[in-house]
């Protein structure tokens, strides 16, 4: 199983988004760092340049805080509010995480380790997307 020292570090990510709602599509290019927060915890920050469908590029961030367990990462909303767990190895399914009337599903791989894939279904009232990060060293 994976740890805190293998995910540390600068990670190359690439987005593929695909808004069955809307429409359209969209890519994200950028970078994500995973930074010690002390004891088994990382702080996830993320920035990259999003374009979705024929929009004009811009700016987009996310920050999570990942806490490691004996058997699985909790990843928290940057205030702590829990967002969901996986467990860093093979092909793993997360937990869902409820927003509102929204689900989100993800998946993950870790197979072709250092490379690693997240892959999220998002359903429901207000969304209906995948979006598919990959993240190269």
């Amino acid at each position: 199983m994976l740890g805190p020292r293998d995910f540390e570090g600068r990670w190359q990510i690439t987005r593929e988004i695909t808004d069955r709602q809307a429409g359209q599509s969209g890519r994200l290019a950028g970078v994500a760092t995973l930074t010690q927060q002390g004891v088994d915890r990382l702080l996830y920050a993320e920035t990259g340049t999003l374009t979705l469908g024929d929009g004009a590029p811009m700016v987009a961030t996310r920050r999570y805080q990942w806490h490691f367990r004996s058997d699985s990462v909790e990843v928290t909303f940057e205030d702590g509010a829990p967002f969901h767990s996986f467990a860093p190895a093979g092909y793993v399914t997360g937990t869902e995480h409820l927003c509102g009337e929204d689900t989100y599903r993800v998946r993950y791989d870790f197979i072709p380790w250092p490379r690693w894939r997240s892959v999220w279904i998002v359903t429901g009232p207000r969304k209906d997307y995948t979006s598919i990060t990959e993240f190269i060293r």
